[in-house]
């Protein structure tokens, strides 16, 4: 489909496959690689970076609901399909029909879905969660551990095969935690009565910083996209991540404001002397949130603020000079020497570069 608005964001695919590539040189080479591409790929496109990630070597992919596992298996997206998240009963019988893996942290819940997938001819998949500090989901003690497998034994279109769980702390300074949560892990690992198939770990953080983490696999998340976990962790990579996303837009009106005009709603701004300003056609619809007011953005290789409250589909910004309207605007990514990134936008918001990348919003398309 055309696009007749400017604003769109291009995803750069080799970019993702050259993160995987490095990995696995810096991983065991008996360490597979989960690529995790939930949340429409952190905002970059689930069966176009699903697809990449398998082409470079990826083992597998994970989502974290089932629906994203059925949107990949309708993409095309032949590869094992890990769902991290809680299922609903009833689709244990989709899910072994789609050859999708899912999670289980609870007998009862095994139990009722055997009644769904007993009588299939295609076994259901899982992957046992083990909650070793997150607090979130997954069994805690032995006894939870064994009544799973109880069940497992009993039923023979069940199929284990992996274990997990999730650390907290993995990206920041203090080891103590995580390494805590690995303990944990490994304790209850060792009471299966045979071991999992793929035992895994390590989220971004720790595949990063812990190689010793790696097991049999690692869920490779925001750092597949080019993105350290956090500043600590972007201190201590152990190659180079290269970022896969640029936002990029056109100027699409540009005018010359006299001394004391007001610009935008509620009139927050109001030019100091005869001004050029410049209008974006991008505002918090997309994903340009209003807390960005004063970010800059890269026009012609210089820094530009914006101005203004922002709209919804549009903002404003203050031009160091007459531009032309057309003129190539990067709200994220690199022009010449300079560069902004997403986590220059969530130092100023208060938050992390995850949320920037799954806001932008679905209407600003992705190029490939």
């Amino acid at each position: 489909m055309e696009n007749y608005r400017p604003t769109r964001a291009i995803v750069n695919l080799r970019a993702i496959q050259e993160n995987i590539e490095n990995l696995k040189t810096y991983l065991p080479n008996h360490t597979g690689i989960i690529a995790v591409v939930k949340a429409d790929g952190y905002g970059h496109g689930e069966v176009e970076v699903a697809r990449a990630a398998i082409e470079a070597g990826a083992l597998m992919v994970s989502v974290a609901t089932p629906d994203e596992a059925i949107h990949l298996r309708a993409g095309g997206i032949t590869a094992d399909i890990l769902v991290m998240g809680p299922s609903p009963v009833h689709f244990a019988e989709k899910a072994a029909e789609l050859g999708i893996h899912i999670t289980v942290s609870d007998a009862e819940w095994l139990r009722q879905a055997t009644m769904t997938v007993g009588k299939s001819s295609d076994p259901l998949k899982i992957h046992v969660k083990i909650d070793s500090g997150m607090g979130r989901i997954g069994l805690r003690d032995e006894k939870m551990l064994l009544e799973i497998v109880e069940v497992i034994e009993e039923t023979p279109a069940i199929c284990l095969e992996g274990a997990f769980t999730h650390f907290a702390c993995a990206d920041e300074e203090d080891p103590s935690r995580t390494e805590e949560q690995f303990d944990r892990f490994m304790e209850l690992v060792d009471k299966f009565p045979q071991r999992p198939t793929l035992v895994h770990a390590s989220n971004s953080a720790a595949t990063l910083l812990y190689p010793e983490y790696a097991l049999d696999a690692v869920r490779f998340g925001i750092s597949l996209y080019g993105i350290a976990p956090s500043a600590f962790v972007g201190t201590k990579l152990p190659f180079e991540l290269k970022k896969a996303f640029t936002l990029e837009t056109e100027l699409a009106y540009v005018k010359l404001l006299e001394k004391g005009n007001r610009v935008s709603y509620g009139g927050t701004y109001e030019t100091e002397r005869n001004e050029w300003i410049g209008t974006l056609p991008i505002g918090y619809a997309d994903g340009l949130k209003r807390g960005l007011r004063g970010q800059e953005v890269l026009i012609d290789g210089e820094r530009v603020p914006i101005i203004g409250t922002i709209c919804m589909d549009q903002c404003m910004v203050k031009l160091p000079r007459e531009m032309q309207v057309g003129e190539k605007v990067t709200l994220i990514g690199r022009q010449g020497d300079e560069e902004i990134t997403m986590e220059e936008w969530a130092d100023r918001l208060g938050t992390i570069p995850y949320e920037i990348a799954v806001t932008i919003g679905k209407r600003t398309p992705r190029i490939y």
